[in-house]
């Protein structure tokens, strides 16, 4: 487990909603704890408005608007349609649409839902051909 909360947590519980695997446990207005179930996605420290949590190297994640967070960009030319993303993703924003052109009748990922994307890279990561870059905003 990478991430830790430390004691400056407000218990504001921005860190719980955020959270995709429920890692995140305590009361509000008390520190809150991570448990083993953390994915280290990242999206606790992002979020966190009081720099509470901390990385594997034990300094505080830095806090990025929303908006900003890193989104996948996905390159239909190179994607070979394995579907590796979409099994990947822990909230489940990535959908599956196509085919895009009469040549290739595979389905593709996409962005399906941009708001409950929480940036973690997990899709980028997982694909074997590089066909999905994160960019801010996305």
């Amino acid at each position: 487990m990478a991430y830790i909360i430390i004691e400056t947590c407000v218990g504001c519980e921005v860190c719980k909603k955020v959270c995709p695997v429920d890692a995140i446990h305590g009361e509000k207005k008390e520190v809150l704890t991570i448990n083993d179930s953390c994915i280290e996605c990242g999206a606790c420290g992002r979020i966190c408005p009081y720099k509470s949590v901390t990385d594997t190297y034990r300094n505080p994640c830095k806090n990025i608007k929303k908006t900003l967070w890193e989104k996948p960009r996905f390159d239909t030319d190179t994607c070979m349609a394995c579907i590796l993303c979409v099994d990947t993703c822990p909230t489940g924003c990535i959908g599956l649409k196509g085919p895009l052109n009469s040549k290739r009748k595979d389905k593709f990922p996409f962005l399906e839902d941009k708001k409950i994307c929480i940036g973690c890279g997990f899709c980028a990561d997982e694909c074997p051909v590089d066909a999905i870059e994160m960019v801010a905003g996305g």
